[in-house]
């Protein structure tokens, strides 16, 4: 900091104030309107570059991640009807069912540079000293991104399908459109994926002084109306049972991140700017 003449009525003419070190200036938070818009528009194109790079490399093994994704839901609904199958009603159906898988496989791979695109386009309004997180943001979104995706893929949709395959009766049968169920399968995947993406928010915000442990404790029981909210929206089902299991990990990963929040919190006050 340094201390610069400041002359005014009133006061002596050694008085001084207080300014910012030239170096601590961030002139790209000064950004117009139009140069915001158009360091949007690079982000953008730089994300759908990432996405279509991959999309490229998950259609090379694109039959592998169908057979990996389909092979555990026939087996289990053959062993309470021998032979069944997934059915479809339009010929394209399993054409564009593969492009949307290569899609979707595509987008994960693509998450960590589309998360980096995001924190660029983020950065510009930050100080100097908070820059230094951008490679914690790349690597905590990526992570609980794919741990969001993995809880979907490998606890909540099976468990939703026996939920499915436990109606059959002898006079009602269970006969899945195999479109609409990779509808529900990526709506849940993608739910839980940002979903878990609130301790990855919460550290960043706790951080730039913008949330603390006791702002979110004191707002526990909003938290908790928002998230049954998510829960009936993201849930496969209208039963209570289902939508506490999708809420269950979101309360716990508020829990959490009230921790983080408490853990990360500056202890020190910030200098002024």
């Amino acid at each position: 900091m340094a201390l610069v003449p400041f002359p005014s009525p009133g006061r002596p003419d050694d008085d001084r104030i207080e300014l910012t070190d030239p170096e601590e200036l961030n002139d790209d938070s000064r950004m117009s309107f139009l140069e915001h818009l158009d360091e949007l528009r690079k982000r953008l194109i730089y994300s759908v570059y990432a996405l279509v790079a991959g999309c490229a490399i998950a259609f090379l093994f694109v039959g592998r991640i169908q057979n990996a994704l389909w092979t555990p839901l026939v087996e289990r609904l053959q062993e309470v009807r021998p032979g069944a199958a997934f059915m479809y009603t339009a010929g394209f159906e399993p054409f564009m069912l593969t492009m949307k898988i290569g899609a979707l496989a595509g987008l994960m791979l693509a998450t960590p540079l589309i998360m980096y695109q995001l924190w660029l386009f983020i950065a510009p309004g930050l100080y100097a000293n908070e820059k230094k997180y951008a490679i914690p943001f790349v690597l905590f979104c990526t992570i609980f991104f794919v741990l969001g995706a993995t809880f979907s893929h490998m606890v909540a949709f099976p468990w939703a399908w026996e939920w499915f395959i436990g109606w059959q009766t002898t006079y009602m049968e269970f006969r899945p459109s195999i479109a609409e169920t990779f509808g529900l399968y990526v709506k849940m995947l993608l739910g839980m994926a940002l979903v878990f993406q609130m301790p990855t928010v919460v550290f960043f915000l706790a951080r730039m002084r913008m949330v603390t442990a006791r702002f979110l404790a004191r707002n526990t029981k909003y938290a908790v109306l928002i998230i049954f909210i998510i829960a009936a929206v993201i849930s496969p089902g209208t039963d209570v049972v289902s939508q506490a299991i999708m809420a269950g990990p979101m309360l716990a990963l508020y829990a959490f991140s009230v921790l983080v929040a408490w853990v990360v919190a500056p202890r020190k006050p910030r200098e002024r700017a």
